[in-house]
């Protein structure tokens, strides 16, 4: 999928696990002003709500959205009881929850959508395993794409798709603005989750050590592409709104079932987001 046209508009959905709700809230922002994309590119949770509004780039797909965010404390996504994860993991040896339900869930929104077949061109991204490459879906089974993108390490199993086995597009590619631009996009607007929002401190804790080090390289990424941008593009950061950044407790993957701050989440980067949209001397800086 080649999108290469002049003045081009992208909407770039990093990944973040159980923050992507600050993304629902983003997008309901950008929507509301009368944003649309010409463009979608996410990783991870990022993929899941892109996808979203790649489908339907209109309110309707951002009320679906927030329904649903509101339904994952319910359901069994990543339900049982510590004993069964552990059973579970026991018995695949390699992750603690079978991805069927996310799939179900993917289904029930996208059904048997083919990439190439969205309202607005979209493309999301997978570690590959077997060539331990970033892998960009543009064609193809929808939810396939989206299942590889969010495959979280050690959390759900890699997601074979063709002749290759994936993994979390976060790990080679959290915030993707730099395919955003090999595509033509010369307007992005950056939904991330907060993470980049704080200053990263040395670890204190043995839980930490490998919560700083991934931080360290998907920022690194970030921060490379930022500075390496054409001065022809412009790229808008969307604010979280969050009073607070999150702290190390927040972006460990231990939290990954944590959706008790949906709501919070989505209202304050709703009007974080809006007032940059409405505020011309912020979005020229």
């Amino acid at each position: 999928m080649t999108v290469q046209r002049a003045g081009a508009t992208a909407f770039v959905l990093g990944g973040g696990g159980m923050l992507g709700a600050n993304e629902v809230g983003m997008l309901r922002a950008l929507l509301d002003e009368g944003v649309r994309p010409d463009l979608v590119v996410g990783t991870s949770v990022g993929a899941i709500n892109g996808a979203a509004v790649a489908a339907d780039p209109t309110a309707s797909a951002v009320t679906k959205l927030t329904e649903v965010w509101h339904s994952l404390a319910d359901s069994d996504l990543f339900s049982g009881s510590a004993l069964r994860r552990v059973r579970h993991l026991a018995r695949t040896h390699t992750h603690v929850h079978p991805n069927e339900p996310l799939r179900a869930l993917l289904r029930e929104q996208f059904g048997d959508t083919l990439i190439e077949d969205l309202a607005v061109p979209f493309q999301c991204v997978a570690a590959s395993i077997e060539r331990a490459a970033e892998h960009w879906f543009d064609s193809g089974a929808l939810v396939d794409a989206v299942l590889a993108s969010a495959a979280v390490p050690g959390i759900l199993p890699p997601v074979r798709v063709g002749d290759e086995h994936f993994l979390d597009g976060g790990l080679v590619n959290s915030i993707p603005v730099g395919r955003a631009v090999a595509l033509g996009a010369t307007t992005i607007y950056v939904l991330q989750v907060g993470r980049i929002e704080r200053p990263l401190e040395v670890p204190r804790r043995p839980w930490e050590v490998a919560t700083v080090a991934f931080e360290i390289a998907r920022r690194h990424r970030f921060g490379r592409d930022l500075v390496t941008l054409p001065d022809s593009v412009a790229v808008h950061v969307l604010p979280t709104g969050a009073t607070e950044p999150p702290r190390y407790a927040d972006l460990s993957a231990l939290r990954y079932r944590d959706f008790s701050r949906v709501q919070e989440r989505m209202a304050a980067a709703y009007e974080a987001s809006l007032a940059y949209l409405r505020d011309p001397a912020r979005q020229a800086g």
